[in-house]
């Protein structure tokens, strides 16, 4: 598998590309936000991309509104900012993991592999490979959600782990830790924030594909579920 570095910075992206062989993958670098657009539909077998969001030209915000018309790569965004603010701009936006600059490469491979394991298994096999809930169709296999009317919604990896873990635990309430602590398979200190900015995310797209029906349900001050 490849992994597509951005950043503007050679230095950073150089020594990304160093961790990425180490860890058996093979490195494609890009510079600016049209050669990472470019790289993306040249180059075959790009399986994730560690994005810069400050880069001068196109931004790495620019770059993802661009990729999620129509892909779901996994994506890390890097940023030297770190107010909560600037996390939730980029998860919002369609990023899947967050690291703030200074980083440590290692913590970034950690989340490599977090975030490609998800994305290729993210439920084990002794899960239903298709779950029916209201208005929609949840494939594992594929991670395809479809409606009724056979429109497709496009999801990010984060977001396609947490509707099928709700889905496939109809009326269970989940926290906001437990569902961080099961799809990202880490802990964190702001799990809370960014479970919020994934659930609003991607409860617009239900709805907006739906007609507003409330598949997700907030149990107010306990969590979320999904009816059966």
């Amino acid at each position: 598998m490849k992994i597509l570095v951005v950043d503007d910075d050679q230095e950073i992206a150089q020594l990304l590309e160093i961790y990425i062989k180490n860890e058996g993958y093979e490195p494609v670098a890009a510079y600016d936000g049209e050669e990472a657009l470019s790289k993306l539909h040249t180059e075959p077998d790009i399986g994730l991309m560690i994005l810069d969001i400050m880069m001068p030209g196109m931004s790495g915000i620019d770059v993802i509104n661009r990729v999620r018309k129509d892909s779901q790569i996994p994506i890390i965004v890097l940023s030297a900012k770190t107010e909560d603010l600037d996390k939730i701009q980029g998860l919002t936006t369609g990023a899947d993991d967050y690291v703030t600059k200074p980083f440590n490469p290692l913590e970034v491979m950690a989340r490599v592999h977090s975030l490609l394991r998800r994305s290729k298994n993210a439920m084990t096999k002794s899960e239903p490979d298709e779950i029916h809930v209201d208005m929609l169709t949840i494939n594992r296999d594929s991670h395809e959600v479809v409606t009724d009317t056979g429109k497709k919604i496009q999801l990010t990896a984060i977001e396609f782990g947490i509707l099928y873990l709700l889905a496939s635990h109809p009326n269970r309430v989940f926290s906001a830790d437990e569902i961080f602590e099961r799809v990202w398979k880490q802990e964190s200190v702001i799990s809370a924030k960014t479970v919020m900015v994934h659930m609003s995310h991607l409860r617009d797209k239900i709805e907006e594909a739906t007609n507003g029906q409330d598949v997700i349900k907030t149990v107010w001050g306990v969590g979320y579920k999904v009816e059966g």
